[in-house]
């Protein structure tokens, strides 16, 4: 489904579902997280149109998409992936298999008392 030719950049983020909800997108993109032709773009009015590529800070994930069309409205998720093409790096699987962080560790007597520390504090108090 074709749109117009150019189309605000939050609500296009919003018709690609790669935001929940329109305000989110102009927060996100207010924030400096979202790049428009590696150009940084602080104002969810500016106007993107088909051939822009888009570099999208999400958590823990970068997303590099190319603007394939602009929507009319927030369909379904087919309907979504084709207004973009996805040109995200896959991942590296060397990196993947790298052994996960150790459980962090807390010092003595810091924080609640443990169900062993528990039984000993009631058997002190004589309970």
């Amino acid at each position: 489904m074709a749109g117009p030719d150019r189309q605000r950049l939050d609500k296009w983020l919003f018709y690609a579902r790669a935001i929940k909800s329109r305000s989110l997108a102009a927060r996100l993109i207010q924030t400096g997280a979202v790049r428009v032709n590696r150009e940084k773009v602080t104002q969810p009015s500016h106007l993107v149109k088909a051939g822009d590529g888009l570099t999208i800070t999400l958590d823990r994930r970068i997303l590099v998409w190319r603007v394939v069309d602009t929507g009319s409205r927030r369909g379904p998720a087919e309907e979504a992936r084709g207004l973009y093409e996805d040109l995200t790096p896959k991942p590296d699987p060397a990196a993947a298999a790298l052994e996960p962080a150790p459980a962090a560790e807390r010092e003595p007597g810091a924080g609640r008392p443990t169900k062993k520390e528990r039984r000993l504090i009631d058997r002190w108090r004589g309970e």
